[in-house]
């Protein structure tokens, strides 16, 4: 089952590009999909029926009790084939449908078999929560196909309809499940909620009662009955195939499958009773009525789809065997019967080009072949015989008269009342698509397609035939209608003058009458008040939640950081403190404030740091102050006996600092005004508060420990399980390295989107970086002699521009590459000698952080961190340039490269028959560093270290040198350039790749000759 899932998975996937490639035709091949599904249940119908059916288990996580559990039982098997076998036919039907230039296409076919594969999930699956699942992905992907025309208003509008009512039903039909699977007898098996409920064994209750109705929900909005029904006529604007499908043989029917999946365990519940007969009797009448007055042959069909559907429910969720074997038929019958009526339909708006029954006239004379067709699948709809709607509604009519209870009675009446409404509009729907109309003009048919005939024809023939057989049928549908108590029930198409054969007989001849006076009908309904109905609730509801929405933003999203952060701190200060208070003890009696003065002393400082940061005025003077905070913190993990903890705060400190200090470089020096003095004693009081909370609430937690701490056995159970000393390490790259690797997921992915809304220009371009000009090129600040040469003189330097040279041929070799690129006034010849003397110093010590933090304190994020303060100090000391020159690779290369190095340490060891993760240790000399302990998780903090540069390289390419460049283009600071030395700005000139020019044109102008000195330091032409 997994495996048909799969392909079905695959073929979606692969439909768009066989669809763009090959056109509609290829739909044929994507049939098989489906196909394989329903030939996969046939081939196993002998297992099936013999007690033997297949299953499927697989353990997905255990400690919740989620399994991948599926099972081929008598209603699957059924299910399957109805799904796999109409969903073939509807996609051989859109090889004929579609235009070959039809919009959107490539994308139908791959949502359509996408569906196709979620509901045999829904149908096979044996867990509550992975049918949840795939309902809800029925839900999506029927979205997707119902708002397939996305540029028409109407099918957005319907589709927008049809998740919200179908989710909302979804995740009320969730917390039923998780109700009955936590009560008392309760299971989150479908078989196990049905035999505890048969048993006895469900607590009976308030529990039960609202887990049934919240269930019942579920089930009732995704089959579209009263009051959920609006959603499925307005789904009406998806392309008819989707309606062939989606609205007659497979989502609609998800809901009718729950109810007839476990009413074999809670049909007894009073609330089940009264929900699936109340809601599906009046649907059945509801529905009905309103088809009698559509003149749209397809909503005559929706709304005859919503009564059916309620038929349906009431059937199945009846509760008695015999009424059971009569829904099982009928779910059958109204699959085949209801897709050949729409695919019909959908032929004749493709044939003609019209639906309004008013408007068509004489189409039977010139369609004949397919007024037969659908004069079989409306005689089944109507239970005419010999078709399979007789069979179904013959049986249902046979046990309800035979019935005795105050239930059996009304569902009689509703069943008969509602088949004569039902072959009124069936009739009126034939008549109205092949009937001769007086005073209309005969219709004319432009075109005709074999192939688009014969998914109807298959279908009506279907109808048909197993309405002959009934026997073979019976023999088919029986075991699951045998899981319910009661008389069996038969399939028989001549019983003899029975009541049942009579109330059948006063049926048609109701219905006939209804049909032959449909003037006077819909006159009679047009003087009715036409109320809107539950539609008309829904519309207003969202009205309502609109304006509530909006008075609700209004209030809170003021468009005020302090007012967001302040609301968020209180909440979580009075929160948090009650409960504190509120609950008696947890308090620990013997509160060490601190264990030397010197701990005391650093604390002290923290302290006064925050509060002398909070009152800075300038950002850059507090972002100081708390990096004197941040550090003193690493202080006090020395100080408690943490290096490893100490290390890693004070890299990660340092980063941030800097960070914190480029962003500055783009915002005014001072923060804005301060506010008033009420505003900033209730900012120190919710200050004050969240602090408290923080404080007495670690009090309280290392007071409340009832267990010894995890600390005591942790660290020998580190060193056996991942083979290190240092804990923090080897937690995170071995004992929880499925978290690290999440985690680390979530920088790159955070660190690509901050890239992209920083970068105006493509990320991932070439790296700034000059390279050696050819021998006798001519110098860029040469003497323009006139405006003609000036124009000349610019396009020869902007071609010339990146080809400047390195080295200064007067003054040798440089201290950093790319220093003189900077301005003077931005140089320092001591953090110049600084950072050549000390970057490959902290490149080796990362290195050894890297490959020692298994049993010492380091580690990959330690490393890393390392690594990228060394890239900061060449930054800061040779500006931009200078960063491509120490690092002339992307961010993404490094942030790719350390996840595929981490995906490669995780899945290597299945290679070799371990698990993902699983580790490694190997002992031994290498000389001459002597014993090697050396464990195969070095590999994935290696690309930990590798993400880890990455996203400081990210960082100060996106925070330093792309603000620089813009700063540049802006003219908001000084550009990065030397203006003294004729020489030097000959020779060192630097532009970027990307956007050489604009720099060039904003360094020096393009159409002007403004420079001040000629190549000999005398002023130039030009000059004042």
């Amino acid at each position: 089952m997994i495996e048909l899932l799969t392909l079905h998975a695959v073929v979606a996937v692969a439909a768009p590009p066989l669809v763009s490639r090959f056109g509609r035709r290829i739909f044929l091949l994507l049939a098989l999909a489906p196909a394989s599904a329903a030939v996969w249940a046939l081939w196993h119908t002998r297992e099936v029926f013999d007690g033997d059916a297949p299953t499927q288990f697989v353990s997905w996580v255990p400690g919740f009790d989620l399994h991948l559990d599926f099972r081929l039982d008598a209603l699957a098997w059924l299910m399957t084939i109805v799904v796999g076998g109409v969903g073939a036919l509807v996609l051989a039907f859109c090889a004929a449908y579609f235009s070959k230039t039809a919009a959107g296409l490539p994308r139908f076919a791959g949502v359509f078999v996408a569906f196709a594969g979620a509901m045999l999930g829904l149908v096979t699956t044996d867990s509550t929560l992975l049918l949840y699942v795939f309902w809800e992905l029925t839900t999506v992907f029927s979205f997707l196909l119902i708002g397939h025309s996305f540029d028409r208003q109407s099918a957005r509008r319907s589709a927008v309809q049809a998740i919200l009512v179908t989710t909302l039903g979804g995740l009320a039909m969730l917390a039923g499940f998780i109700a009955l699977g936590e009560m008392d007898g309760g299971s989150y098996r479908l078989s196990g909620l049905v035999e505890s409920g048969a048993a006895g064994r469900l607590a009976e209750g308030p529990l039960l009662t609202s887990a049934i109705v919240l269930v019942l929900v579920g089930a009732l909005s995704k089959s579209a009955l009263v009051p959920f029904h609006f959603w499925l006529p307005a789904a009406m604007a998806a392309p008819t195939p989707v309606s062939a499908y989606l609205h007659a043989a497979a989502m609609v029917k998800a809901g009718v499958y729950l109810v007839a999946r476990l009413a074999p365990g809670l049909a007894w519940e009073t609330s089940w009773q009264i929900m699936v007969l109340g809601f599906g009797l009046g649907t059945l009448l509801i529905g009905g009525y309103r088809a009698l007055r559509q003149h749209d042959l397809k909503l005559v069909l929706a709304f005859g789809t919503v009564s059916q559907l309620g038929f349906l429910i009431a059937l199945v969720g009846h509760g008695q065997r015999a009424v059971a074997l009569a829904g099982l038929t009928l779910l059958l019958a109204h699959a085949l019967f209801k897709s050949c009526l729409f695919l019909s339909v959908g032929i004749i708006d493709w044939t003609v080009g019209s639906r309004d029954l008013r408007t068509l006239s004489g189409l039977g004379r010139q369609m004949p072949v397919l007024a037969v067709v659908m004069a079989i699948a409306t005689a089944s709809m109507a239970g005419l015989p010999p078709t399979l709607g007789y069979l179904g509604k013959e049986a249902a009519l046979e046990a309800l008269v035979h019935g005795s209870g105050w239930v059996d009675v009304v569902t009689l009446v509703g069943v008969v009342v509602g088949s004569v409404l039902t072959l009124a509009y069936g009739l009126r729907l034939w008549w109205g698509a092949f009937g001769t109309k007086k005073g209309v003009e005969r219709t004319e048919v432009p075109h005709r397609s074999m192939l688009i005939m014969a998914p109807p024809i298959v279908l009506a023939a279907a109808s048909l035939v197993a309405g002959l057989v009934p026997a073979r049928l019976e023999r088919f549908l029986a075991p699951h209608a045998d899981l319910h108590p009661g008389e069996p029930g038969h399939l028989v198409l001549w019983a003899g003058v029975t009541p049942a054969f009579l109330l059948t007989v006063a049926v048609v001849v109701a219905g006939i009458a209804l049909f032959t006076l449909r003037r006077q009908v819909e006159r009679a309904q047009d003087l009715l008040p036409n109320h809107a109905g539950a539609e008309g609730v829904y519309r207003r509801s969202l009205v309502a939640l609109d304006h509530f929405a909006a008075d609700v933003t209004a209030l809170t999203q003021r468009g005020s950081l302090p007012a967001y952060l302040s609301t968020i701190f209180v909440v979580v200060a009075a929160g948090a403190l009650s409960a504190l208070v509120l609950v008696p003890g947890g308090a620990p009696a013997d509160v060490r404030v601190a264990d030397s003065a010197l701990q005391a002393a650093v604390a002290l400082l923290v302290c006064v740091s925050a509060v002398l940061a909070a009152r800075a005025r300038r950002r850059l003077k507090a972002v100081l102050l708390l990096g004197v905070a941040g550090y003193g913190v690493a202080l006090l993990f020395v100080l408690h006996g943490a290096p490893d903890l100490a290390l890693t705060q004070t890299v990660v400190e340092t980063v941030t600092l800097v960070v914190l200090i480029l962003v500055l470089r783009r915002l005014p020096a001072y923060f804005s005004n301060r506010p008033l003095a009420a505003s900033r004693w209730t900012r120190l009081a919710i200050g004050t508060a969240v602090g408290a909370t923080v404080a007495v609430g670690a009090l309280f937690m290392t007071g409340g420990r009832i267990h010894p701490p995890v600390t005591v056995d942790f660290p020998t159970e580190v060193y056996e399980y991942g083979y290190g000393r240092n804990i923090v390490n080897v937690t995170l790259v071995d004992a929880r390295a499925w978290d690290t690797y999440g985690e680390v997921s979530v920088i790159v992915a955070a660190a690509t989107g901050i890239a992209s809304l920083l970068f105006v220009r493509g990320r991932f371009g070439r790296v700034e970086r000059r390279i050696e000009p050819k021998k006798g090129s001519p110098g860029v600040w040469a003497e323009f002699p006139d405006p003609a040469a000036a124009v000349r003189k610019d396009r020869q330097r902007k071609r010339l521009a990146s080809n400047a040279s390195l080295r200064d041929p007067q003054r040798g070799q440089r201290w950093l590459a790319a220093s003189a690129t900077l301005a003077p006034v931005r140089r320092s010849v001591m953090f110049e000698i600084g950072a050549r003397l000390i970057f490959h110093t902290l490149i080796i010590y990362s290195l050894f952080l890297l490959f020692s933090g298994h049993n010492a304190p380091g580690g990959g994020f330690a490393g890393g961190i390392a690594a990228g303060i060394a890239l900061i100090v060449r930054y800061l000391a040779g500006g931009r340039f200078e960063l491509a020159e120490a690092m002339p690779l992307h961010p993404g290369h490094l942030l790719g490269a350390g996840l595929v190095t981490m995906t490669l340490a995780a899945t290597a060891p299945m290679l070799f028959g371990g698990t993902a993760l699983q580790s490694a240790v190997f002992d031994f000399t290498l000389w001459p560093f002597g014993d090697v302990h050396l464990v195969t998780t070095l590999i994935f903090d290696v690309g930990v270290y590798l993400v880890v540069i990455g996203l400081v390289l990210d960082i100060l390419r996106s925070l330093g040198a792309e603000v620089d460049r813009h700063g540049e283009l802006e003219g908001a600071q000084a550009p990065d350039l030397s203006h003294d030395d004729p020489a030097r700005a000959s020779d060192d000139r630097v532009v970027g790749v990307d956007r050489r020019d604009d720099v060039a044109d904003h360094l020096q102008g393009a159409a002007a000759p403004t420079r001040r000195t000629g190549p000999d330091g005398a002023p130039g032409r030009g000059s004042p």
